[in-house]
C-alpha cells in the first residue's frame, strides 16, 4: 500500500492528465531529448499509469531521432534539432511507433552549453501529435541545466492537460 506521504508529493497535474486520459479512453507516449526521460518518469510517478501509458523514446542524439523516431534528415539540417518542425517530427514519429493515440515529445537546449545567438540556453520546442494534427510550442526558460529541464517538463505536461481538457470524446481517433 502506497503512504499517503506519497500522494500528498505527488502533483495534481499527473493525477489530472492520468484522469482525463482514462476518462477518453486514450493511449500517451513520449519522445524526449533535452529532457532526458523526466516527463516520462512523471508520468509513471502515477499508480495505474500503466492503464494508458505506453512507454518512451529518449531520443538525445539526432542519429536516434533520425533512425528510430522517423524525423527526417533533411529536417535536422534545414531548421536545426532544436526547432518546432523536428518537435512536430518527433511527435509524429513516436505516436506511430508506440501505437498510441497521443504524443508528447521535446527539444531543446538546456545548457549551460549549446547555445546559438539565435538559440538561446534554454530554448525548448514541445511536440503534441494526435490525430487531429500535430503541433508545437516555443518556450524559453531562463535558468540553469536541471531547472531548465524541470520548466520543459512542466510546460509539456501542462499543455498536455490543456489540450486533453479541450478535446472532445468523439475526437479519439
Amino acid at each position: 500500500m502506497l503512504s499517503q506521504k506519497f500522494y500528498k508529493t505527488m502533483s495534481s497535474l499527473e493525477q489530472d492528465i492520468a484522469s482525463l486520459l482514462r476518462q477518453k479512453g486514450l493511449t500517451l507516449g513520449v519522445v524526449e531529448s533535452a529532457t532526458g526521460g523526466l516527463i516520462s518518469h512523471r508520468i509513471t510517478n502515477v499508480p495505474g499509469s500503466s492503464d494508458y501509458y505506453q512507454g518512451s523514446i529518449t531520443a538525445y542524439s539526432n542519429e536516434v531521432k533520425v533512425r528510430m523516431v522517423g524525423v527526417k534528415e533533411e529536417t535536422i539540417r534545414k531548421y536545426g534539432a532544436v526547432s518546432s518542425q523536428v518537435a512536430e517530427e518527433m511527435a509524429q514519429g513516436g505516436r506511430k511507433v508506440l501505437a498510441v493515440d497521443i504524443c508528447l515529445a521535446d527539444t531543446g537546449i538546456a545548457g549551460p552549453g549549446g547555445a546559438k545567438p539565435e538559440k538561446p540556453v534554454g530554448l525548448f520546442f514541445i511536440g503534441l501529435a494526435h490525430s487531429s494534427g500535430s503541433y508545437s510550442r516555443k518556450h524559453i526558460f531562463g535558468s540553469d541545466r536541471e531547472q531548465n529541464k524541470q520548466d520543459a517538463a512542466e510546460a509539456a505536461l501542462s499543455w498536455l492537460k490543456e489540450y486533453l481538457t479541450g478535446l472532445k470524446q468523439e475526437e479519439k481517433f
